[in-house]
């Protein structure tokens, strides 16, 4: 018996709203720790991009004001 046809006897709550609470009942922690890595993650890319910006504005600011001084 497929999936399918036992679903479909099924009324539109039971499919629309029991199934998904009850996956989240049960997958709820591994669902909630995928998320925090994820957004982790990519807080760190953002944070990491961030502090290379800097680096780079700050090093091209000195060497931009270094040279200046040589041109004088």
């Amino acid at each position: 018996m497929a999936v399918r046809e036992v679903l479909a006897g099924m009324p539109w709550w039971v499919k629309w709203v029991a199934i998904p609470l009850l996956a989240l009942f049960v997958f709820g922690g591994l669902i909630t720790s995928v998320l925090a890595f994820v957004v982790g993650l990519l807080f760190k890319v953002l944070l990491f991009a961030a502090l290379v910006a800097g680096l780079i504005y700050v090093v091209r600011k000195f060497s931009s004001s270094g040279r200046s001084r040589e041109d004088w």
